[in-house]
């Protein structure tokens, strides 16, 4: 059994502890349970960053949102870096997608440089790099200023094919319920969220996407690389019957937060405990009637993936198709005081992540966790170093994984993790007087410590081993004075990394040593005779 095909599958704000494989005492997903018992999950992954866009664009190019520059959703990729299918494509494997990307192209900039985007490359560079097999980003609103995706989706199409009518069917019909008296109620507002979608199952986001991929693996010989990325279980919080009505408050993991977290937050902290998600999930009552609908969401990818795998099964796939299973980030869901994603405790920046080797060298892990910190820009250096191809280090930030995959955690080269969020669009900024080059908070975490540094502020400071909770800030603690300078140089050394030489590698710049000299340049000599190896500056 070799790797020959790639299946690269991304849920949207999944969180890891709502998994049972992950630990969920009453959510069972027995599909993903079977693909972590085949392979290798991973405890402690991190996301690059705890919001969709620029988390995305980490996955995609293996680089941290501060060397990608796509730091904030809408910000575009500059078009000059290599995403996924770059990297893959000389070694045979166009890649391509089905479902979500939140990926904005850089127009005026393809403009300037005069890109035919008709031609093949011009449509990558407007797809992030993908052979679009259907592209479904999963938000289709539409409000004063205009849609949200102004293009029509295909989904909103096929849904009209089935019956489901108005111009807008992504919301009239997958995301809204119906009340009493036959009225709309938009799945927005997460009063309704107790009630089923108006879209049959069969026909709801996640059900659509399973189906298109499939239908992509019915269509494509092999090599192939397909990344499947469902929108769901991401807001709006309504799901399809029966899944709206599988669970109830008694379901939900305990809530984590203290009166002590809310009374002594860092600035920032408090800043994000303001905004209106962190305020309603805060409200008595809110947690316990949206939480049932997530699980139901999950439950229902869950039952999906059962379909996908039995299918990979049926064609023979699994005995060479690597599988990943991952998420942009997490969701706080009124942990910590917070609702949404955006901040650094583990339900937002923690993701599940779950990696299945079909060769025979990853027997002997099958089954095993790894509780080393991981990162998800590790994913495609894993990728081409599972197809047997070179990792180009001086664009890839991240490591392999395969090591792990195929020898166990000690094979891993570091244990260090970071993560970065630029909050200058968001009324936080403003609010806590900051100036855009400062709206901007780093994350550094080891297995026991995390390290979080905000720019005109003191740091925060979590002790993982004694408080896997997250719920005392040793930020300003005397006590923790060694750990906290530490970790700051942790950060430091980070910051200082060559994140944007990526036109020449190492190896090239070492072999260029000496060249001037045998093209005829000759700095800092006297006269003819002297010895031409002697150290000397390069000027090509």
């Amino acid at each position: 059994m070799t790797v020959q095909n790639l299946l690269f599958i991304m849920a949207d704000q999944l969180r890891a502890d709502y998994l049972s494989c992950y630990g969920h005492p009453t959510l069972h997903t027995p599909h993903l349970d079977w693909l972590a018992a085949q392979g290798v999950r991973f405890t402690r992954a991190s996301c690059a960053s705890p919001i969709c866009g620029p988390s995305r664009m980490s996955f995609y190019t293996g680089r941290y949102a501060q060397s990608h520059g796509a730091t904030w959703n809408g910000i575009p990729l500059r078009p000059g870096e290599w995403t996924l299918g770059d990297f893959l494509r000389p070694h045979g494997r166009d890649t391509w997608l089905v479902g979500k990307t939140h990926f904005y192209p850089d127009l005026p900039e393809l403009q300037r440089l005069g890109v035919d985007l008709a031609s093949p490359q011009g449509k990558r560079l407007l797809e992030c790099g993908f052979e679009v097999f259907d592209r479904m980003e999963g938000l289709y609103p539409e409000g004063p200023a205009g849609r949200y995706n102004p293009e029509r989706s295909a989904y909103e199409a096929y849904l009209n094919a089935q019956g489901y009518p108005g111009k807008n069917p992504w919301n009239d019909w997958a995301n809204s319920a119906e009340g009493p008296q036959g009225e709309l109620l938009e799945g927005w507002y997460m009063r309704h969220a107790h009630r089923p979608a108006r879209v049959q199952e069969a026909h709801s986001e996640t059900a659509y996407t399973t189906d298109q991929a499939i239908a992509f693996l019915q269509t494509h010989p092999e090599p192939w690389c397909l990344h499947l990325s469902y929108i769901k279980p991401h807001w709006p919080y309504l799901a399809p019957a029966p899944y709206h009505q599988l669970y109830g408050p008694e379901d939900l993991l305990p809530r984590v937060r203290t009166p002590e977290e809310r009374e002594a937050a860092h600035p920032v902290y408090r800043a994000f405990m303001e905004t209106h998600v962190s305020r309603t999930f805060a409200r008595d009552g809110v947690r316990e009637h949206v939480l049932p609908t997530y699980m139901g969401l999950i439950k229902q990818l869950d039952d999906h993936l059962g379909r996908l795998f039995a299918f990979l099964k049926e064609q023979g796939l699994l005995d060479t198709t690597l599988i990943v299973f991952t998420s942009d980030h997490g969701d706080y869901l009124g942990d910590h005081w917070l609702g949404e994603k955006d901040w650094f405790h583990e339900p937002s920046v923690r993701i599940p992540l779950i990696c299945y080797d079909p060769s025979a060298e990853a027997d002997a892990t099958r089954g095993t966790t790894c509780t080393t910190p991981v990162e998800a820009i590790d994913l495609i250096p894993t990728f081409l170093d599972a197809i047997g191809a070179e990792i180009p280090r001086h664009r890839l930030e991240g490591q392999s994984l395969l090591p792990v995959l195929r020898s166990g955690p000690q094979a891993l080269l570091k244990g260090v993790v970071f993560s970065e969020y630029d909050y200058t669009v968001t009324p936080m900024a403003p609010a806590l007087g900051v100036a855009p080059e400062e709206a901007r908070v780093f994350m550094v975490a080891t297995e026991r410590w995390k390290y979080l540094h905000a720019p005109g502020f003191r740091p925060l400071l979590y002790d993982l081993q004694e408080d896997p909770d997250e719920l005392r800030d040793l930020g300003s603690s005397p006590a923790h004075t060694t750990v906290l300078a530490e970790m700051k140089d942790q950060l430091l050394e980070w910051s200082l990394r060559p994140t944007q030489r990526v036109t020449r590698s190492a190896d090239e710049l070492v072999a260029r040593r000496g060249r001037s000299l045998q093209l005829g340049i000759r700095i800092g000599f006297w006269e003819e005779g002297e010895d031409p190896d002697a150290p000397g500056l390069e000027s090509d």
